[in-house]
């Protein structure tokens, strides 16, 4: 489905493409020839059905927001992911650098060490759980990509780093 990702171009510096949320783009997902800056109004950017980016006009498309949230109380990570789909959204996937930083600021109001996150270790490989591949990693310990043997779900820190933990410890948690 295409739409709008909250993506738009510097007026003032057309090299320089930030999220709605103010924060520079890390990564970046443009399709083959994009930003091709095709017109002058090429401002703003949208997603296309296989998920890359193309530049564009102002034109009539669907739009994706973002509604991040902090969990009720301490869970396991199933809980957790439980109570996150029970209302009809997921453990939050830090799937770039702006995600992470969008959940950092969400976290400060949280009196906690650390949060569930949506990423958990099954078969031979880290996954998130809305489906998107892990491609932007802010892991504390490098080890903790290696295969866990207990510590399969992760957690987002304070710090804004991650951990692997035991899945049946309990913890508070983000939505989004």
């Amino acid at each position: 489905m295409k739409g709008w990702i909250g993506l738009y171009r510097n007026p003032k510096n057309v090299s320089v493409w930030r999220w709605s949320g103010g924060a520079d783009i890390t990564y970046q997902n443009w399709a083959p020839g994009q930003p091709d800056f095709y017109e002058e109004r090429e401002f703003n950017a949208h997603i296309l059905e296989d998920g890359t980016w193309n530049d564009a006009v102002d034109i009539s498309l669907a739009f994706f927001c973002i509604n991040i949230t902090t969990g009720e109380g301490e869970k396991t990570w199933e809980e957790a992911l439980d109570h996150c789909r029970e209302r009809q959204t997921n453990l939050i996937s830090l799937v770039s650098e702006t995600d992470h930083i969008l959940t950092q600021k969400v976290f400060q109001k949280v009196k906690t060490e650390r949060v569930w996150i949506g990423l958990r270790y099954l078969g031979d490989r880290w996954l998130w759980v809305n489906g998107d591949p892990l491609v932007y990693e802010a892991w504390a310990i490098e080890g903790d990509l290696q295969c866990p043997i207990l510590k399969r779900c992760a957690a987002l820190t304070r710090k804004g780093l991650w951990e692997s933990w035991d899945c049946q410890d309990k913890l508070n948690f983000i939505c989004d």
